[in-house]
């Protein structure tokens, strides 16, 4: 009798191990607060006001990242009504916050002055100036797991959209 409780209890602490250390990379940084925190800190950085989350935006997000789950191509959507970045990457790593701190990233080759951008072939500043445009003031994303084991695909679209030709983001 002692020997099963103790087995028992043992059993039961394993599985609460692996409960634990499992369930957090599901859903873990990709909350609204997570991909506002990221947005919002790249936005306090350069003295631009924060975003808030929009449900009606989410939305719109969240059916084209529906529609892009067969293949996770990085296709633009072509809804000229919200700005939008997109992300894809394997595994738990591409979290939402992960995702939005890619394009943050980018700020290295943004050159503010200038109004230009210095970015290796393949990359861009898009992404960045899209997350601190000053007049983009709402946002949604979306994140789902691509079929086929393809990694996840992201998207956050924004309202009003930014990156304007000629204009400067902040």
């Amino acid at each position: 009798m002692v020997v099963s409780k103790v087995s028992s209890f043992w059993f039961a602490c394993i599985i609460c191990m692996f409960v634990v250390v499992i369930t957090p990379c599901c859903n873990a940084q990709n909350s609204i607060q997570d991909y506002l925190a990221v947005h919002n800190a790249a936005r306090r950085a350069v003295g631009v006001g924060p975003m808030t989350w929009d449900n009606d935006v989410a939305a719109v997000a969240r059916s084209y990242a529906n529609k892009r789950a067969g293949d996770c191509n990085l296709i633009h959507s072509g809804d000229r009504r919200y700005g939008e970045n997109l992300a894809r990457g394997s595994g738990a790593f591409m979290t939402g916050k992960r995702a939005v701190e890619l394009w943050v990233d980018e700020k290295k080759y943004y050159h503010y002055g200038s109004n230009s951008c210095n970015a290796p072939a393949g990359q861009s500043c898009g992404h960045y100036t899209q997350v601190v445009w000053r007049k983009s003031v709402k946002v949604g994303c979306a994140r789902v797991q691509c079929r086929n084991n393809l990694g996840y695909f992201v998207i956050c679209n924004y309202s009003p959209p930014g990156n304007i030709v000629g204009q400067k983001p902040y």
